[in-house]
């Protein structure tokens, strides 16, 4: 046993040995930004629980169901009664019991609204990179005490069609590794030397504004670099935010290639362009506000001035059994 533990001890001591190496030696050429723009108002949403349909009528019971997805939503006081209040009233509804909030304050209206299930991870509610990789720490950690077989991310500007993400997990096997989302950007992250520049290595990564899954054999392998904290230390380390850490970790340290699920989106892409018939077929959806602008999923539904994200609309366009959808 105490073999065993001096691996584990110098396995963790190499990974982070290995980091701080890029922080002297590396360079990034890689500029990532993801604009938070658009903060939406709308108005106090009542929770009203779906009347007809439940999600059990709709996904087929295969290997896989919803009680084996951990489904974990970063978010932050600062959208707590804009981004959050529209998720709680749509697709929260259909996965009450497999959903997680991780923010950094405390609100007695939403542990009630969410049966509890609002994770204060104590870390700050800047969208720094450190305090991004502080939450995801949290989110991963809670992932590995739950024991559930699937660790799916999401952002809180996310619609997630539940029913959907659980037919699509049923096609993996989370006994193999799987990490499944949607790149944002057009090349690989690339690593260089200085001062040489001569490159080191280079790895993939999929967003985290479009949600991404890791199946439990893999998230298991992470534990030696990231779990209790020590994916902070990757995170500064590489200097890089919390989900091109993931990509790191994954594609870089563990040596797993990302796969590519077209049926992720976040609102990096142009929401308008997905016809609304394969709105049953995607996974997420997103949305964003530049300057007066919106970019959002052409569905109709609710007005505008109401449903400025389009979420409500779209979530009565898949469910139209729930109250509050238009007759």
């Amino acid at each position: 046993m105490g073999g065993r533990r001096m691996l584990k001890a110098a396995a963790v001591l190499l990974a982070l040995g290995y980091c701080s190496l890029l922080v002297y030696q590396g360079g990034v050429n890689f500029n990532f930004q993801e604009s938070r723009a658009g903060v939406v108002q709308v108005a106090d949403l009542s929770i009203e629980p779906i009347t007809k349909t439940s999600v059990d009528d709709i996904e087929l019971n295969k290997n896989i169901t919803l009680n084996d997805i951990f489904i974990s939503v970063k978010t932050t006081k600062h959208y707590q009664y804009t981004r959050l209040p529209i998720i709680l009233k749509t697709w929260f509804q259909l996965a009450k019991e497999q959903t997680w909030f991780f923010t950094d304050t405390e609100t007695k209206q939403h542990q009630n609204q969410t049966n509890g299930h609002m994770v204060n991870t104590n870390c700050s509610a800047s969208h720094q990179r450190k305090h991004l990789c502080c939450k995801m720490s949290v989110e991963y950690d809670r992932f590995l005490e739950s024991g559930k077989k699937w660790f799916c991310h999401f952002d809180d500007d996310n619609y997630v069609n539940v029913p959907r993400l659980v037919s699509v997990l049923q096609t993996y096997k989370h006994q193999e590794d799987w990490y499944l989302g949607r790149t944002s950007v057009y090349e690989p992250v690339k690593i260089y030397k200085k001062p040489t520049n001569k490159l080191m290595f280079s790895f993939w990564f999929a967003t985290g504004g479009a949600g991404f899954c890791i199946s439990r054999s893999l998230a298991l392998k992470m534990l030696p670099v990231a779990s209790g904290g020590r994916f902070i230390s990757i995170c500064e380390g590489i200097r890089l935010p919390d989900d091109v850490s993931v990509g790191f970790i994954i594609e870089h340290l563990m040596k797993k290639n990302l796969t590519l699920v077209p049926e992720f989106h976040s609102h990096l892409e142009q929401m308008k362009l997905l016809p609304p018939e394969t709105f049953r077929d995607q996974i997420s959806f997103s949305y964003a506000k530049a300057k007066d602008e919106w970019n959002v999923v052409n569905v109709p539904g609710f007005d505008t001035r109401y449903d400025p994200t389009r979420f409500l609309s779209l979530h009565c366009f898949l469910f139209p059994h729930f109250k509050f959808c238009p007759r």
